[in-house]
């Protein structure tokens, strides 16, 4: 039986905030699609890792690291976000 870990993040963007729920795999697919299209830096991404993965401990560290990931993301596209990204903060549920 597998199990995986849902991180939520909260995302802020101007005086918006909202929630997104993705799985680490979620983001490693993001981050291939960015890296391979738009030239961001491949060692933006947290490291995956394997041991420990569900402790407590792990879970709220790469929680953080991924909103920064996200946050720097926002950074690096202030006026217009890649499709991706878009369609994975769901933008299209906020922005009217």
């Amino acid at each position: 039986m597998s199990s995986f870990q849902v991180y939520i993040i909260q995302v802020s963007v101007g005086n918006h905030q909202w929630t997104v729920k993705h799985r680490y795999s979620d983001f490693h697919d993001l981050h291939e699609k960015l890296v391979s299209e738009k030239k961001i830096d491949k060692n933006l991404l947290p490291p995956k890792k394997i041991i420990g993965k569900n402790s407590k401990s792990l879970v709220e560290k790469r929680q953080k690291e991924l909103e920064v990931y996200l946050q720097t993301l926002l950074l690096k596209f202030p006026v217009t976000s890649p499709k991706v990204l878009s369609h994975f903060l769901h933008f299209h549920l906020y922005v009217s």
